[in-house]
Parts: structure tokens; C-alpha cells; sequence
């Protein structure tokens, strides 16, 4: 929804802490988003590598990816349900009029979560269970779920920026609802492809970090390898795609939304030969003060020539557009993206530069470090992404159709304030409890490859848990021999 910026005395005082709240869960539940829309299209890249190889080292990674998956997706409902029911009681008054137009993709949003468990449930299941290519195959539905997941979420919210598929009668509400063109408005498509390969990306590179760490640490085993290089060489391919799926975006942006590409480029009059500021800030009198201003470039990017006319956030009145505050913090959250994202293109052409030259990756520890901490900066892209579409679209909750005070809940203000202290409780312990659980079996993880001998550290036998090789014991037990190629024993499957 909308982060709390320009509160004004004017508006209602239960405003600020609904934006608040809204803005704080949505703000956490999207750090998850990447590895419930992408983890699952990784992990099965891993698996295909490890059964077209034979390679019991992928199958094995595969295996724990798909442990985290299920860990991760769910954290995901928790946080999710939080979100569904925070539409309905803090913002009733967009949901009651504009809900039969868009809801739409709430309710695919909803089929696909379900789909998606119940995949996740036989993934997890089948690993010693199913034949190795049965077990695949019944995996492969499980990231078309996660797509249309987002496509859900996403044609929900590219229609709150461009609402479309419907016409208001005399009373101001919505009739003669066309649900094609109301899934399907201008931004739907920019919006979508921007988004899905940005968690692929985001996922990839936050993975392949991981093992960017333990290489660093000097874990130069065949394990840490492959664990890097494989979701490191999807990140690469897909940096410079996003790069022009985010200039795609952001002229989409400018054709359909020219007051929010005003707030991001901080334009303040209508005008050609209109400058490119790097992280200046808007003033309340539409100087600007600070950044870097590059004559003619903001123009050149919107339409490829500096006679480009830019639309001016004054274009409009005052009660209409973004104040200077939120549009320089939309500002700042699309120059923050657009910077790592071109950080990360160069690093995706390190990496390819020495792959192309010695088929093999970079030996600077330089890279490694800039690697490890490619993730993070990835899941800030993915904030500043989110805080630049919402919050250049104030004051709109639906965009020039209705404003985000008219649809806050009518909830009293302390109220509110005391369920986002205990929101934030909950979801400090929520997040606790995910990091606990993750570094738990990562630990178990450690020992079982390590093969220290106080075994007792690591808890149960990781073969004795469904994402773990069978142990030594349990085969032995059951008389099993393992396959080293596919990961199975000959017994198990049947």
C-alpha cells in the first residue's frame, strides 16, 4: 500500500498509523517474495543438472534448497494471511467499491497459494519415495504456481496504477466491469515481466551468496562450486535483461503515469531539455538541491531525444501529486535501484568475461566479496522498488479514481497504533523463528558433510528427514545400496 509521508493535518488521524502498518507488513512480506516465486524455478534447475548428470553433489544441493523452500514458504503464509486481512480492515473503502473490479486477482492470487502447497507438500514428499524422473516431473507445475501467484498480486496492483475495465455511473461507482481489460491494463505487462525476472534475479544472486561466503571462508570443494555457480550464471544472464525491462517499465511509466515519472525524475514544470538529477531533493518551492544534474538526459531517456517533453509535477494541483518529501523519497528509491541494478551488470560481466576466457570463474577474492553481498543488495532493489511505485502514486490509493484517505478503515488511531506494536511483536518472532530454523540445518548440514566425529552436535541423522541423503545407518537397516548418481537408494521409490 502506502508508506506514511506526506501526513497532513487534514487527513484522518487514523491514517498515518494504517499507512504504517500497511507499509511495515508489506515491506517484510516482500523480502519473501523472491524465493517463493523463484527458489522453487532454481531448486529444479539443480535437480534437472543433478539427474541429466547423474551428479549426486546437485541432487544433494537440490534437496536442501527445496527444505529452505518449504521453511520459507511457510513464513510466507503467515505474513501473506496478515496482508490479506489488513485490505480488508484498514482500507474497507477501496475494497467495498473497487473490490468487484479487481478482485480478481486476489482470488488467483488465492488458487495459485493453494496449488503451490500442495506442490511444495509432494516435492518434499517424493524425494525418497518417487522414481527420480517421476519425482521431477510432478515438480515441474510447482514454479508455474509461483508465476501465477504473481500474476495474481500483479494485476491486482498494476490496476490500482492504470484502473481500467469498467465505467462509473452517476452515483461514482463502478458498473459494466470488462474483467479481460481490468486484469490486462497498460502496465500489467511492464509491471509483470519487471517483476518476475527481478525475484529470479534477486533469489539467484541471494543464493549464490551464500556460497560466495564459504568460499571466502576457503570451502573450495566441489559443493560450494556448483552451489555458486549455477544460480550465479541465471543472476548473470538475467541483469541485463531486467536493465531493459526496467527502462521498459519506466517509459510505460512516463506515457501512463506522468505525474509518478515526474515524482521519481523530481521534474517540477513541464518542459523539453529537462535534466537527469542522481539522488538530488525536491523542495517545497521546486528547487533542487544536491545531486548530480545531467543536462538533457531525463528528456533523451523518456522519449530519445532531449526535445522529449516531460510532464511536470505542477502539471496538476498541489492536492494531486505527490508532495517534494515523497517524491524525493521515490526519487531516491528508483536512482538507489537503477544503481545496483548497473553495479550488478557489471559484476554479471565479470563473471562472464573470465567464464568466456578459462571456463571458469574469477579467482579475485574481490569478486567473491562483491558476490556475497550481491543478494542484499538485490532484496533492497526489490524495497526500493516497491516504495517507488507506491509512493509515487500519492495521494491516489486507486490512481485518480480514489484517494488513499478515503478508503482508510474508520478504526480510531490508537487503536491501530497498539495492533502495529504487536504486529511488529509477532513478526520479530516470526522471523526469529526462520533465521533459527535455517541456520539449524544448515549447521546439520555442516556436520553431515563435515563428518565430525561427536555426530550427537548435529541432532538427528540428516537421512532420517526428507530433504537429507539417507544415513549410513538407515540404509544399512533396510539393506538399501545407494546410487550415487541419482541420489536414491534401490530400495526406496517403489
Amino acid at each position: 500500500m502506502n508508506v506514511a509521508i506526506g501526513y497532513l493535518a487534514d487527513t484522518p488521524p487514523q491514517l498515518l498509523p494504517a499507512r504504517e502498518l500497511m507499509a511495515f507488513t508489506l515491506g517484510s512480506h516482500i523480502l519473501l517474495v523472491p524465493f517463493g516465486v523463484a527458489l522453487p524455478a532454481i531448486t529444479l534447475v539443480m535437480h534437472y543438472r543433478g539427474l541429466r548428470k547423474r551428479d549426486a553433489v546437485a541432487l544433494q544441493l537440490a534437496r536442501r534448497w527445496s527444505a529452505v523452500m518449504a521453511v520459507q514458504f511457510a513464513i510466507g503464509i503467515v505474513t501473506g494471511t496478515v496482508l490479506s486481512f489488513e485490505f480488508g480492515l484498514l482500507w474497507p473503502g477501496m475494497m467495498g467499491r473497487w473490490g468487484d473490479v479487481f478482485g480478481l486477482g486476489f482470488g488467483v492470487e488465492a488458487w495459485a497459494f493453494f496449488l503451490e502447497a500442495i506442490l511444495i507438500a509432494i516435492y518434499l514428499y517424493g524425494w525418497r519415495r518417487l522414481k527420480p524422473w517421476t519425482h521431477f516431473w510432478l515438480a515441474v507445475p510447482l514454479p508455474l504456481a509461483a508465476l501465477m501467484g504473481a500474476f495474481g498480486i500483479l494485476a491486482a496492483n498494476s490496476w490500482m496504477n492504470t484502473p481500467a475495465g469498467f465505467t462509473l455511473d452517476a452515483a461514482g461507482n463502478p458498473v459494466h466491469v470488462t474483467v479481460r481489460q481490468a486484469i490486462f491494463t497498460p502496465m500489467f505487462g511492464p509491471e509483470y515481466w519487471h517483476f518476475v525476472v527481478g525475484m529470479i534475479l534477486t533469489a539467484a544472486f541471494v543464493v549464490a551468496g551464500v556460497y560466495a561466503v564459504g568460499w571466502l571462508r576457503g570451502r573450495r570443494d566441489r559443493y560450494h562450486r556448483l552451489g555458486f555457480t549455477v544460480p550465479f550464471t541465471v543472476a548473470a544472464i538475467l541483469a541485463p535483461v531486467q536493465f531493459i525491462l526496467g527502462d521498459s517499465i519506466a517509459r510505460s511509466v512516463f506515457h501512463a503515469q506522468p505525474v509518478k515519472f515526474a515524482a521519481l525524475e523530481i521534474v517540477w514544470n513541464t518542459d523539453t531539455h529537462v535534466p537527469e538529477y542522481l539522488f538530488g531533493r525536491l523542495q517545497p518551492d521546486g528547487t533542487i538541491s544536491g545531486g548530480i544534474k545531467i543536462p538533457g538526459l531525463d528528456s533523451f531517456l523518456a522519449g530519445f531525444s532531449t526535445d522529449t517533453q516531460v510532464t511536470g509535477l505542477t502539471s496538476v494541483p498541489a492536492s494531486d501529486r505527490p508532495t517534494a518529501i515523497e517524491a524525493t523519497i521515490a526519487h531516491w528509491a528508483f536512482d538507489i535501484m537503477v544503481t545496483i541494478g548497473s553495479l550488478l551488470i557489471l559484476l554479471a560481466l565479470w563473471y562472464g568475461w573470465c567464464w568466456l576466457r578459462r571456463r571458469d570463474m574469477p579467482r579475485s577474492r574481490w569478486f567473491f566479496r562483491c558476490a556475497a553481498v550481491a543478494g542484499a543488495a538485490c532484496l533492497l532493489t526489490v524495497e526500493c522498488g516497491w516504495i517507488a511505485t507506491e509512493v509515487g502514486r500519492q495521494p491516489w490509493i486507486v490512481y485518480q479514481n480514489m484517494r488513499v484517505a478515503e478508503a482508510v478503515t474508520g478504526t480510531s488511531a490508537p487503536s491501530l497504533w497498539a495492533m502495529f506494536g504487536i504486529v511488529i511483536v509477532v513478526y520479530v518472532l516470526v522471523f526469529g523463528s526462520f533465521l533459527a530454523v535455517v541456520l539449524k540445518m544448515r549447521t546439520r548440514w555442516r556436520i553431515a558433510d563435515e563428518q565430525l566425529p561427536d555426530a550427537s552436535l548435529a541432532g538427528p541423522p540428516e537421512g532420517d528427514i526428507p530433504y537429507g541423503p539417507r544415513s549410513t545407518a538407515a540404509a544399512g537397516a533396510t539393506g538399501a545400496v545407494p546410487d550415487h548418481g541419482t541420489g536414491r537408494t534401490d530400495g526406496e521409490g517403489q
